[in-house]
């Protein structure tokens, strides 16, 4: 964090890096600025997509799959429709305008960042947007249904299913935005390798704390049976993990070569430098043809 504060109040190679106190805040205000305006924008067009792709049917699918066509959510109010159309299309805004945002902050803090840290987390973004989807597909697709299955089952004998569109929109929503943000965790480490943070060494000793973490993460954001649920979302995570490891190691073997280059090669200015351009200057001595052709003149006086 020491850092990256320094490089935005005093970056020398960068214009913007030089610019006053005041005149960053001014910077800071226009991109959150920018930012609302894109989540407004962003709201509008979620709710036509909203509309256009039925998002809740989509969404209401797992359920009617696991109970039948017949099955239906519950309203407890006359505003409620309207309430969960309105944070569909908030949600779907969000989603949308995340590049928006993401752009405003890269855009305020790159200044502060070495070329090579820039290299490695523009195409980190672009990895985190393939893992966040699949962590989606994975709980829309396989956990979802389980989940629901499992919890329907609890007290069947007692206990009739008549859910609320809230309580169950919301259920599904956290759980697709636990697993998309779970499975961000190679993006992070990566991140946290490029900025000098975490170390492949530190990931490797910690490995049984972590699986027991993940563990116990797994049971929380997938609530279900421990062989289907839990298991489904712990196994994806450990394998996460470990290509967490493989990244990180990746990003050190690269900087450890560049420390060892840096420090072969003489600096400007010493000794060993200025004898090396000497030298590269000197004029080597002609041997001669070595095709046969004629020999150097000698020296006047010499043979």
């Amino acid at each position: 964090m020491r850092r990256l504060r320094d490089g935005l109040l005093a970056r020398s190679d960068n214009p913007k890096a030089e610019m006053p106190f005041l005149d960053h805040l001014e910077e800071l205000r226009w991109r959150i600025l920018w930012s609302l305006l894109a989540l407004i924008v962003g709201g509008v067009a979620g709710l036509v997509l909203v509309l256009y792709f039925d998002v809740p049917e989509l969404l209401i699918r797992p359920a009617v799959d696991l109970f039948g066509e017949d099955f239906r959510l519950l309203t407890l109010s006359p505003e409620a429709n309207f309430i969960i159309l309105l944070q569909l299309s908030l949600l779907v805004g969000l989603i949308l305008a995340s590049p928006v945002v993401i752009y405003q902050l890269w855009a305020f803090f790159s200044p502060a960042l070495e070329d090579r840290e820039k290299r490695a987390i523009v195409p980190a973004l672009l990895m985190g947007l393939v893992l966040f989807v699949a962590g989606v597909a994975l709980a829309y697709f396989i956990v979802l249904e389980l989940a629901l299955r499992f919890l329907s089952g609890i007290l069947i004998d007692y206990l009739e299913a008549s859910w609320t569109a809230n309580f169950y929109l919301g259920f599904v929503v956290k759980m697709l935005l636990a697993f998309g943000i779970v499975f961000e965790l190679p993006v992070v480490v990566l991140v946290l390798s490029v900025l000098g943070i975490v170390t492949p060494e530190f990931l490797r000793t910690k490995r049984r704390h972590a699986f027991v973490a993940i563990l116990l993460l797994a049971s929380f954001i997938s609530p279900g049976d421990m062989i289907n649920v839990t298991i489904a979302m712990t196994i994806p995570l450990i394998a996460l993990y470990e290509s967490s490891i493989f990244l990180s190691v990746l990003v050190w073997r690269k900087r450890d070569a560049r420390e060892q280059e840096a420090d072969s090669s003489p600096p400007d200015g010493t000794v060993a430098a200025e004898d090396g351009d000497e030298a590269a200057d000197v004029t080597p001595y002609n041997h001669g043809d070595p095709a046969g052709g004629s020999a150097p003149a000698t020296p006047d006086g010499d043979g």
